[in-house]
Formats: C-alpha cells, structure tokens, sequence
C-alpha cells in the first residue's frame, strides 16, 4: 500500500482473452465499512474459472472495473456501525454469493441462490484480487484458526458449488458418480464423494488432472468423452463444454442424473429423447449456492479433511495464474496468497 488511504487491486480493465492482458493492477481507495459490512484484509483468494469467464467477457461485466475474486480468507479489520456479529482481527471467509432480498419466495423456501435480486463477490461488487474488501456480514463465514489460508481459500466455491452439485445428483449410498473435468471443485467433490463411499469414475481432457483423480482413488480414468466401464448411478459436469452434456447423459443408467455444475457453458448439442433422457434420466443445473451449502460444507470439510491440491501464486501474479487457468497448465486449485 502506498499510503493508509489507498490499497492495490486488480481490475478487468476491457473483457477479452487472456492474450490481450484484460486484467490489470491499479490503486484504488480503501473502502469504509458502513452499516452491517465487514472490512476485511485478504489473507489469501482462490482463483475460478468464474473470474476467468469475467477476465474473458463470457460473463457480461456488472460494471466497469471489476475486481475479480470471491473465495476470499482474511482478517475482519473494521465493521459498520449495524453488525456485532464479528470482531476485528476475527478471521473470515467470503464466498460467491453475496447478497439476497430474504423477502421472495425463493428466499422465504430456503433457495435464496434463486432470489432474483441476489449479488455476487467479484461480479457485483469488488472481490478479492484486492489488498482489501467489504463483505456484509450476514453473508461471512467464520473460519477456523488451524487450517492455512490457501487451503481454505478453494473450499469458499469451488467446495461449496461442488457440494450443491453433489447433493443435486441424487447419489445413492455407494453409487457410482461420473466426473467430466477434473479442476479446483471436481477435485474437492471427488474428496467428498469418496469419504461418503461413493466410486468414482473420472473423465478429463488434462493428464495432470487424469493423475491426480487416480491418486485420490477413482476407480477409472478416462479422456474427457471416454465411456465409462459401466453404467453410473450420476455425474457431474464440471467442464464447461457443452459438448459433454450429452456424452454424460449416454454414460448414466436408468433413473440415473446428470448434473451441470459450471456458471457458464458452451452451447449444448442436439439429443435424442431415446438416446440421451428415455429411461427417467434427469438433467439438472446448479445455480450459485445458499449459505447453509456453505456451512455444511465447512463443517463437513473439518471432519473428513478435505485436502485441496493447491498451486500458490504471490498477489503481483493474479493475471498469470489466470492465463495459466485459462491455459490447463493448474491441476487442482490456483490461490493468490497476499504478503503482509
């Protein structure tokens, strides 16, 4: 920081490819706190193929300048005059979703990832490719002392996103689950899956991502449309390849479901109703996540260890580990650690 005003932050300065360098490094004002917002300085924040969608303009921006980032572990440095929920020097996480009415339907059944007015970490409001970031309140989760900050960081969407989308399979007790793509979630769910007593049968264009699905314990490993051995129970897309919706489809049973895990997806083939959905299979999509999904997660990851394989980039290097994203050259999960 040049001074007690301003912090560094990086910024989608013009949405492109990578190629053309869309995010940049700037100065910006250090944000106050009002009302039930949190101050928050960044510890560490993982990297998603959601912000490289932004970065890239797959994701049209909110508004100009964005930063990027919302799997964010740090430190509560100041609080509006609205919250006591939190204390400085607390340590806190803040997640993708980052703001609901709680007053719709969808919100009044538990399904506030539906609310029509919800905001989003690092698309609505600044992220966590920042020195610092507001995060209401109600909206951080309390994180644990014990446990670094680039291993929590994956956990705060790429665990939580890969958690609903597991629940969304419908996975019976020891059933066999299809993975199409092997990132930053597939590998945290995979963990989840394999704890539950799951088998795990993997598909992914990457060898590094093929070798680390055979080192966590899944039964095969394939090419990205490689057909599994056997019929599958479900599976997840992870991948944002339209491509493989129906190749997913092809490869579950009976009553089996196919669940679509990514934001953004490239446009779906055309299907058959025989070929791809006769015999009650189900197509599903996961949109954003509540904060009970990521409670859940959290707890659960305490007690069955999720180990994330991590790739640390120092904060000056945010628009490398993106291009690197962008690229396939991470196997498992990108962090950006902030030295202080």
């Amino acid at each position: 920081m040049t001074d007690s005003r301003t912090m560094t932050a990086w910024v989608v300065q013009t949405p492109g490819p990578m190629s053309t360098r869309p995010l940049v490094a700037t100065e910006k004002r250090m944000p106050d706190p009002a009302g039930n917002e949190l101050l928050v300085a960044v510890e560490a924040c993982g990297v998603c193929r959601t912000d490289l969608h932004l970065a890239e303009g797959d994701l049209p921006p909110h508004h100009p300048r964005t930063t990027p980032g919302h799997q964010v572990v740090g430190r509560v440095v100041a609080a509006g005059s609205a919250t006591d929920r939190f204390a400085v020097g607390d340590r806190v996480g803040a997640a993708w979703l980052r703001g609901t009415c709680g007053e719709c339907r969808w919100c009044r059944a538990g399904r506030e990832n539906l609310c029509p007015t919800s905001t989003y970490t690092g698309w609505d409001a600044d992220g966590g490719f920042a020195e610092q970031l507001l995060v209401p309140a109600p909206y951080a989760y309390r994180l644990p002392e014990d446990v670094s900050a680039t291993d929590l960081a994956p956990l705060l969407c790429a665990g939580i996103i890969g958690y609903r989308a597991l629940r969304r399979t419908n996975l019976p007790a020891g059933g066999r689950l299809g993975v199409y793509g092997f990132g930053s979630s597939a590998h945290l769910t995979a963990q989840v899956a394999l704890a539950q007593g799951a088998e795990l049968f993997v598909a992914s264009r990457g060898e590094g991502d093929r070798a680390l699905a055979r080192r966590l314990g899944a039964s095969w490993v394939g090419a990205a449309a490689d057909r599994p051995p056997v019929a599958l129970d479900a599976a997840i897309v992870f991948a944002p390849a339209g491509d493989l919706v129906p190749v997913a489809l092809e490869a579950v049973g009976p009553g089996g479901t196919v669940v679509l895990a990514g934001i953004h997806m490239s446009t779906i083939p055309a299907m058959t109703y025989h070929d791809h959905l006769f015999l009650e299979r189900d197509l599903r999509s996961v949109t954003s996540n509540t904060r009970r999904d990521g409670e859940e997660l959290l707890r659960l990851a305490g007690r069955i260890e999720i180990r994330p394989k991590v790739t640390t980039y120092g904060f000056e290097s945010a628009d490398r580990a993106l291009a690197d994203l962008a690229a396939g050259r991470i196997s498992g999960s990108a962090v950006l650690a902030v030295e202080r």
